[in-house]
């Protein structure tokens, strides 16, 4: 995969992510301190931002503009990636329910299988045992 097709790498400066979203450079370092969006940082020390986090940066700058504080918005963000977190939790779990009900259909299919044949046989040695 090329650097470029990844969204979680760090590539945009502030000022890159200030000019591409219309933004002051002030706001994006005030977000970062109020931890609502904290950008990974360069060997500089300098924050670099992935776009995953550019596209968060306007959806806070749309809730700004709104009326909503940072603190408020830093806690819809937290619920919203923990919801995230629970919905790929539900559907692992729902993936392996799947796999767990083909396993015990497979389980179920076998012994079946396993019960007949031993009927069969038993009512193959009956006779002889009677004689």
């Amino acid at each position: 995969m090329e650097i470029f097709d990844d969204e979680t790498v760090p590539l945009y400066t502030v000022g890159q992510v200030a000019e591409m979203l219309s933004l002051k450079q002030a706001f994006l370092r005030r977000i970062d301190e109020l931890s609502v969006v904290s950008p990974q940082r360069s060997a500089g020390r300098q924050r670099r931002y992935t776009r995953v986090e550019i596209r968060v940066i306007q959806q806070v700058a749309t809730m700004a503009d709104e009326g909503m504080t940072l603190p408020a918005i830093r806690r819809i963000i937290q619920l919203e990636e923990r919801l995230a977190e629970l919905v790929r939790e539900r559907d692992d779990l729902a993936a392996r329910l799947s796999e767990v009900s083909s396993e015990r259909l497979r389980l179920a299919q076998q012994l079946a299988s396993l019960l007949e044949r031993a009927a069969i046989e038993q009512r193959h040695e009956s006779p002889a045992e009677e004689q």
